[in-house]
Formats: structure tokens, sequence, C-alpha cells
């Protein structure tokens, strides 16, 4: 049994360690964008807070559908299929879907005075808006052909690139945000430059690596279309359902302070940087098993099923320990604010007992996507946080008085009611797929 663990441990490491070091990279750009903008000031951290909580939930509906790419393609594999000629596809699927997201994005602006944020930050959100709706195409671009390369397993340099934008990222921020020569300090609208610069940098980056190892030729495929978003329409619904549940809190608490928009963002950066290593797990899952599901080896997919989501669950916990150990050490890596650091604090420790079924649940969706039945992955996620967590956040929020870490009690809760559901439905595939491939 130990010699098994470890053989199928090490197939999932080989592809997640990389993408691990690429998710990681990606977190911390973002990381990076909430450092600076604290350095700069409170209120320059809660207007970004406020508008990336708004693009996010918009922008994650087109991601959702890109991460479709890689388990269908590595079904195609798994049944002895050409997968390559895919590429071309693939592409168009994802600049049609960035047109789409960018007006999206852009329509979202005018609506901006009518929620009634404190008014000294509305006219930073809205430059931040604007400037984000047009990085959409390289942003895109990077999330489909990094789905693509990972269908083949070629893992390594598209997350290579992503680390190196941490550094060009940062170098950005601070020369846009802070100014440096004759470029005056911009602020939000700087952090928003920067992040427009680097998301081409890293499609094009990984559209001329493409060109540069493989050979395409044009294809269509209208069967093609309709797989990704039969298989990706209910994932990318469910992360849209789980990012409007995390970011509407930001926006709802935002209306009450900013600072409690920017506690919020502090904190989910946070519990992020460790939510990649199990996203990283997922994503190979669901190429393995995505491989084993195309060539009816039920025995692979169970084992690769099964060790994922231990390997997953062992992690955070062990994150878990790690934030409910130091807190606020954590919390002051980013911020001085006194009254920032006293909000942060206690939802730490009730982040610690999210974190763990954070892990299982993204972790059940790999396999899920693996499988190509994703529906489940929506219902659950919809049940969860809308029909949970959300009514229970904002009833101890506002009626019991616990601000933001009301939020937090109804996001705990919502987590274990959503990985129950999905564990009991996979019992129920998994038998349905042992008789099906006999």
């Amino acid at each position: 049994m130990k010699l098994e663990f470890r053989h199928y441990a090490k197939e999932l490491l080989n592809i997640a360690m990389p993408i691990i070091m690429g998710n990681l990279g990606f977190i911390l750009i973002g990381a990076g964008d909430v450092l600076i903008a604290g350095r700069h000031s409170t209120d320059t951290l809660a207007a970004i807070s406020i508008a990336t909580a708004i693009i996010n939930c918009i922008m994650t509906f087109g991601i959702g559908l890109i991460a479709s790419v890689s388990p269908i393609l590595s079904n195609i594999r798994g049944e002895k299929k050409s997968a390559k000629k895919y590429f071309f596809p693939t592409i168009r699927f994802a600049m049609i879907l960035a047109v789409i997201i960018m007006f999206a994005v852009l329509a979202v602006i005018p609506m901006i005075d009518l929620l009634h944020f404190e008014a000294k930050l509305v006219p930073a959100i809205k430059e931040y808006i604007l400037i984000t709706a047009f990085s959409v195409f390289g942003a895109y671009l990077h999330a489909a052909l990094k789905e693509y390369l990972q269908a083949f397993e070629i893992v390594f340099f598209p997350n290579l690139v992503t680390v190196i934008c941490v550094f060009l990222n940062i170098i950005l921020n601070i020369i846009f945000v802070f100014g440096w020569g004759k470029i005056p300090s911009l602020g939000a609208v700087g952090l928003a430059i920067a992040s427009f610069v680097v998301r081409y940098f890293m499609g094009f980056s990984l559209l001329i690596y493409c060109f540069a190892v493989m050979k395409f030729r044009n294809y269509h495929d209208k069967h093609y279309y309709g797989n990704l978003m039969k298989v990706g329409l209910p994932i990318s619904l469910a992360i849209l359902v789980e990012f409007i549940a995390f970011n509407s809190i930001a926006v709802f608490m935002g209306r009450v302070s900013g600072v409690y928009a920017a506690a919020q963002n502090l904190v989910c950066t946070l519990t992020t940087v460790s939510f990649m290593v199990p996203l990283a797990i997922s994503n190979a899952i669901a190429v393995k098993v995505g491989f084993a599901n195309g060539s009816r080896n039920y025995i692979e997919l169970r084992n690769y099923a099964i060790i994922g989501l231990l390997m997953s669950v062992g992690f955070m916990t062990c994150s878990a320990m790690v934030f409910s150990s130091i807190p606020e050490v954590l919390v002051r890596l980013f911020t001085k604010d006194v009254n920032l650091v006293r909000i942060s604090i206690p939802v730490m420790y009730l982040l610690s007992l999210f974190q763990v079924f954070d892990g299982l649940q993204v972790s059940l969706a790999g396999i899920y996507k693996g499988i190509k039945k994703t529906k489940i992955v929506l219902i659950a996620n919809f049940i969860g946080y809308w029909l949970i967590s959300i009514p229970v956040g904002y009833h101890f929020a506002f009626h019991k008085g616990y601000d933001l870490l009301g939020f937090w009690y109804g996001l705990a809760f919502a987590a274990i009611i959503l990985c129950s559901i999905m564990l009991i439905m996979l019992k129920h595939y998994f038998n349905k797929l042992k008789l099906e491939f006999a």
C-alpha cells in the first residue's frame, strides 16, 4: 500500500509541483498589489479591495469556462486521439470570452455611484476597473494556453513565467504607485497599469513558447466548443457562485466602512496563498483522472482521486495550524494599521477551520472535472454559499453585531455542507463508473 501511495502521489506531484509554483506566483502577484497598496495608504487598499471584488466576480466566469480545456483534452488523449489540433480553437474560445467579459466589466463602472461607497474611494475604484477591463485579453490568453499545455503535462515553463512576473509586478507597482523619475505617484491607478502590463506579458510569453515548441495547423471543431461549454459552464458558474459570495462580503462591509473591505481582501489574500497548493493538486487530479476516464481505467481513476484528496486535506490541515498559531504576525506582514489588524485577527482563527474544508472541496471539484460530471459542483456551491453562507453570515454580521467575523461563520458552515454533498454524490458516481468500465 505504501508503494502504491508513493507511486500515485509522485505522479500527481510531478504535475502539481510546477503548478503550485505558478499558482503561488499568481497569488503573490495579487499579494504584491495588497502589500504595495497597504504601504501607500489604507484608502488605496480599500479602493482596490472593492474594485477587485467586483472585477473578480465577472472575470472568474470566463476563467471557469477556460478551466475545462485541460480535462477535456486529457480525456481526448486518454482515448488515444489527437489533442494538439485544438490549439487555435482554444485561443479563439478564450478571445471571444475576453470580448464579452471586457464589456461586462466596463458596464459596471456607471453602477459604482449607486452602491454608496465612501465618496473618497469612488474615483479610484472607477479608474482601477476601467484600466483592468482592457487587460482581460492578456489574462485569458495566458489562462487558455496554460490549460492547453497542462493537458499535455507541460507545466514547468508556464508556471516559471508566473513566478518571474511576481518580481516584475512588484517593480512596476513601486514605480507606478509611488512614482519614479518623471513618472508621478499614481496610487490605485498605478496598480491597475502594472497589472495590465504583467497580464499581457504572461499571455504573449506562453504564445511565443507554444509556437517555439509545437507545430500547429488551423482547425475548426464546433463540437469542441460544445464540450467546453458542457463541462466548463457548471464549473464556471460554481466558481462564480463562490467568488460572488466571497467578494460580496467586501462589498457589503465596504458600504459600512472601507476598512472592512480592506480586512476581507487582506484575509482572503493570506488564505489564497495556502489555497494555491490544493488548487494545483486539483488541477493534477483533473488531468490524471481525465486521462484514466478517457482510457476507461477505474483503478487508476479511483487511486488518483483518493490520494489527491488525502494530499490536499493533509496540507490544508498543516496550513490551518500555522494560521491559528501566528495570526497577528501574518496580518502585520501587510499592514501596520491598528484598526485593520484588530478586525482581521479574530477572522484568522475561523479561517483556519474553513481552510481544511476548502482544500477538500477544490480537490473534489478536480475529480468531477476529470470524470466530466461538473453539475454537482455547481449545485453544491449554490446550496453552500447562497442558501447557507450569505444568509447566515448576513444575520451574524448585521443582526448579531459580529461584523466581518459574522460572514466567516457563514462561510465555514457552508464549506462543511457543500463538501458533504459532493462526497455523497462522488460515491454514487464511482459505483456507476465501476460498473460501466467493467
